[in-house]
């Protein structure tokens, strides 16, 4: 898995046993390893841009596939595990645009999204059955192609008697809700704003840091109540749920906007990281206050966001009734989250049948590429 953050790639070695709602799974060894600025760079001249260079994209492509094996071959030496002990490789790929109707509002096209790291190169580096570009089928059945996480959260995630969220917090922030009596109609899963990509953006301009470690910033500045108020005014976090959004819309150029309608341009840099935290913060919490209308429901935390603590603290004085910790508790790394959910997806693309969840596609995502 390589998120919107672009902090590096993360690679779960996982195990699986059955499928759909009798899946069990074991989670072997996770490592992230970092990517260096250079790559970094490469990423960010496409990345979440109406304009871009078609050839960048075009050689990136290739070179993700490529890269992201050697990473995996890396990742396995370290294990001491020979890649032909390795039955598949689910891989996310690198989002360099995602477009739901709600954003592009282009009336004669459909919900849109873009991954690169393309799986040939990547089955052919390492020799190991591939599975790729996950979203795509979830789009072409009519979904908006994110969050994927809700068919993960369900099968994994479960808990008869017991409300539970399972919030992530990467770039985006995203929640599936499962409801105690299991019923798969009342069950939730959607983006609900933005998650660090704001803060690690402000971070990166304004610090030349990649994000801001222990909330060391945040907790240097004082939040500013009119730009947090403008920042939450758009007509997203009004629409209705399911929907998804990601850095084209939640980006400094937002920021910026907000700043010049509130007459905050020149505000500390430190407060301006205070701010964005909280309203990451804020817009969880409106969200489930307002969605998830339930007593004492267990919350669950991952994504780098778990380790926010301005917005964690945030969060557990939002919801006294509620127990909030890291899942860790429910037997899941909470840095390795994402990539286990994206591994069982290409178990239930072996041998999985559909799953129908509320008014969420049910199908099989995933492409196969052979090594050779």
């Amino acid at each position: 898995m390589s998120g919107t953050s672009l902090d590096g790639l993360d690679i779960a070695l996982c195990s699986f046993t059955g499928n759909g709602t009798q899946t069990q799974f074991g989670l072997l060894q996770f490592v992230t390893i970092p990517y260096p600025q250079s790559f970094k760079d490469e990423v960010q001249r496409v990345f979440a841009r109406k304009m871009a260079d078609l050839e960048q994209i075009t050689l990136l492509n290739a070179f993700i596939g490529n890269y992201h094996g050697e990473l995996v071959l890396e990742a396995l030496a370290g294990w001491g595990i020979n890649a032909d002990t390795v039955d598949f490789i689910a891989s996310h790929g690198q989002t360099i645009y995602h477009a739901p109707k709600r954003l592009h509002q282009r009336a004669d096209y459909p919900n849109a999204t873009l991954q690169i790291g393309d799986g040939d190169h990547l089955a052919v580096k390492t020799g190991i059955l591939t599975i790729s570009d996950f979203r795509q089928k979830h789009i072409a059945a009519g979904g908006e192609g994110a969050p994927l996480a809700l068919y993960g959260d369900v099968l994994l995630g479960g808990k008869p008697g017991e409300n539970r969220i399972l919030l992530n917090i990467g770039g985006i922030a995203n929640l599936t809700y499962l409801p105690a009596d299991g019923d798969a109609a009342k069950v939730l899963c959607t983006d609900v704003g933005p998650g660090n990509t704001l803060i690690d953006a402000a971070c990166r301009k304004y610090f030349n840091k990649a994000y801001d470690q222990d909330s060391m910033i945040a907790y240097q500045g004082n939040v500013n109540e009119d730009l947090l108020r403008a920042l939450l005014h758009h007509p997203f976090f009004e629409e209705a749920a399911p929907k998804t959004t990601g850095p084209e819309l939640f980006s400094l150029t937002y920021v910026e906007q907000a700043q010049l309608r509130t007459g905050t341009e020149h505000i500390k840099s430190e407060d301006l990281v205070c701010t964005l935290s909280m309203f990451t913060a804020v817009a969880i919490e409106n969200f489930i206050k307002t969605n998830v209308r339930v007593d004492k429901p267990g919350i669950f935390v991952s994504g780098g966001g778990a380790k926010n603590l301005f917005v964690m603290a945030h969060l557990k004085q939002a919801f006294t009734n509620a127990s909030i910790a890291d899942t860790t508790g429910l037997g899941i790394d909470p840095d390795a989250k994402e990539a286990i959910l994206f591994s069982l997806l290409g178990n239930e693309a072996l041998c999985g049948e559909p799953v129908a969840i509320g008014n969420n596609p049910a199908v099989l995502m995933g492409k196969f590429s052979f090594p050779g």
